[in-house]
């Protein structure tokens, strides 16, 4: 693996085209990312700094950044040790908050839920949880908590699984 990766986005604040920014409350938050051969993501604000709350904001993107980067760290390690994930699914949170005078991330938790075919190592699969955590790049580049607390079942379980959860920091 190369040692250097670049990656490119072309930011349009869009929202110019209903007037420049003449006073705070008036201007249109609305923008579109363009990366090379992707489908154009159009964004805003979130609605608390007058944005749209239909739109994705660049909050909602660095907690789905996170929780996917994890997603495909665990999924890269548990098809490496041999273990077959059949269903896994995120419901990330993040919280922003002022802090040392500044708003800011304070915490994001990952709660996945991941559901391994019977008889494959469940132990194993909850502890590659922790190892992705540690590998994630997006996770390596932010400076507060990323919290993970997995949960792990088998496929065809009865109605009370068994699970384990754990945390990261």
């Amino acid at each position: 693996m190369a040692q250097q990766h670049e990656f490119r986005v072309r930011t349009l604040w869009t929202g110019a085209a209903e007037g420049g920014t003449a006073d705070y409350a008036s201007y249109s938050r609305e923008y579109a990312m363009e990366i090379d051969g992707k489908p154009t993501l159009k964004g805003s604000a979130d609605p608390a700094f007058r944005g749209d709350s239909g739109m994705h904001n660049p909050e909602d993107l660095l907690v789905a950044a996170l929780s996917a980067c994890h997603l495909l760290s665990y999924l890269a390690l548990c098809a490496r040790a041999g273990i077959r994930v059949v269903a896994y699914q995120d419901a990330a949170t993040g919280t922003m908050k002022l802090a040392d005078g500044k708003m800011r991330f304070t915490e994001v938790t990952l709660n996945p839920t991941v559901r391994i075919q019977r008889g494959d190592d469940a132990g194993q699969a909850r502890a590659l949880h922790h190892e992705a955590h540690a590998l994630c790049f997006i996770a390596n580049s932010v400076n507060f908590p990323v919290r993970n607390a997995p949960t792990v079942t088998e496929a065809d379980e009865a109605a009370s699984p068994t699970t384990e959860s754990g945390a990261d920091s």
